[in-house]
């Protein structure tokens, strides 16, 4: 695993589900205190989809927490996103999933898991679009591609930050 993380996105039932998998050389305590805060998500977000977090920011993650921001999606054109994170387990995942924003549904699992020289970080997002097949439509012209632009740039900003394990 490197740099180029493992993103792999499935369809069954009407919903997607994007995977990603990347391994970091970073201990387990500072990746859960760098993913656990929303300061850090515009640092590892696209700058052309002008991210901006419009709530305030506790130190401490916790269910329950509501975390508004804007999104450009497609340029020109600005949206809410409103987040709330459902579940946190520490030093092991937190979910957050999306109560006002593009998509339909969007539930976000982040897990962590030690290794001897670092992380496995994984990403499950599950989500489903709009408009039906209009929204399959869209996801095949540019929904997709820009999913794997994200997290692909996040996975590259990442190794960037925290080195990937046996680089040598």
């Amino acid at each position: 695993m490197n740099t180029k993380s493992m993103i792999h996105i499935k369809f069954s039932s009407g919903i997607y589900t994007l995977s990603v998998k990347q391994k970091l050389a970073i201990p387990i305590n500072h990746a859960w205190q760098f993913f656990s805060s929303p300061k850090n998500l515009a640092l590892i977000t696209p700058p052309e989809l002008g991210f901006v977090i419009t709530s305030g920011m506790p130190d401490d993650m916790y269910a329950g927490q509501i975390i508004s921001y804007q999104v450009s999606p497609l340029a020109g054109f600005r949206t809410n996103w409103v987040s709330e994170i459902t579940q946190v387990h520490h030093e092991k995942y937190f979910v957050d999933e999306q109560r006002i924003g593009p998509y339909k549904m969007w539930h976000h699992e982040h897990h962590f898991k030690s290794v001897s020289d670092g992380i496995i970080m994984e990403d499950k997002v599950s989500y489903q679009l709009p408009l039906g097949l209009i929204g399959r439509f869209a996801h095949f012209l540019f929904v997709e591609k820009q999913l794997r632009n994200i997290f692909r740039f996040r996975a590259e900003k990442l190794h960037t930050l925290f080195g990937c394990p046996n680089e040598s």
